[in-house]
């Protein structure tokens, strides 16, 4: 994880747009970033989620990354990273878990001022929550500040390292940037935990073959 953050300080500050790369550039989806939920939200708005003590729900956690990383069937391996994602989705706090859950539809709704907004306010109140995190550096990403984008990336790793949708945001961005073997490293790595994200796989074959001065 050391070399996947030392990417990020040389361009923390950068706040303005890149420049379109051209056709070659693959346009991430917001799936790319795992940043909306699996469940849907109740009547109130809220995302259900099973409540578990947290020693519980690490020592759950690291079985179920045990099992995506070594499921071959496609079937399982997705209800394997359903369920690790429904345990990201789980704030602790009701209020968050509200507030998250109207930021979903605000992306979907393509609002991302209002996404913000609600995604600055989850952070303050629970700061140590990855994927309010992650969800964030979505938004930041789609209005194309890198910059902001990469911050949050880094604090969601730091609380959650094993975060393939903070991990393949990365390497988006790092391709974006022009830093091919770092992204082409940063991809392998969301592939080794969950190696069923086809858009990584399809960036690495593409990146293996540039390295390779293949034609892509």
């Amino acid at each position: 994880m050391f070399a996947t953050f030392l990417f990020l300080s040389p361009v923390v500050g950068l706040a303005q747009p890149v420049p379109d790369l051209g056709p070659e550039t693959d346009t991430p989806s917001i799936d790319d970033f795992d940043a909306l939920p699996d469940a849907e939200p109740d009547e109130s708005g809220q995302v259900v989620v099973e409540e578990t003590d947290p020693g519980e729900t690490l020592s759950k956690l690291d079985s179920l990354y045990e099992d995506l990383a070594g499921a071959e069937d496609p079937a399982a391996r997705q209800r394997v990273a359903r369920d690790i994602r429904r345990i990201w989705m789980d704030s602790g706090s009701d209020t968050v878990d509200l507030l998250m859950a109207r930021a979903g539809r605000a992306i979907q709704a393509e609002d991302h001022g209002l996404a913000l907004d609600l995604l600055d306010v989850v952070v303050v109140l629970e700061p140590s929550f990855a994927e309010g995190l992650n969800r964030r550096a979505t938004v930041h990403y789609m209005k194309e500040d890198f910059g902001r984008s990469l911050v949050d990336i880094e604090r969601t790793l730091a609380l959650e390292p094993r975060h393939w949708g903070a991990l393949s945001g990365l390497a988006i961005i790092q391709r974006r940037l022009g830093f091919e073997e770092q992204a082409l490293s940063t991809f392998r790595r969301a592939l080794e935990i969950h190696p069923g994200l086809e858009n990584a796989s399809d960036a690495v074959e593409s990146l293996e073959k540039e390295a390779e001065g293949e034609p892509v």
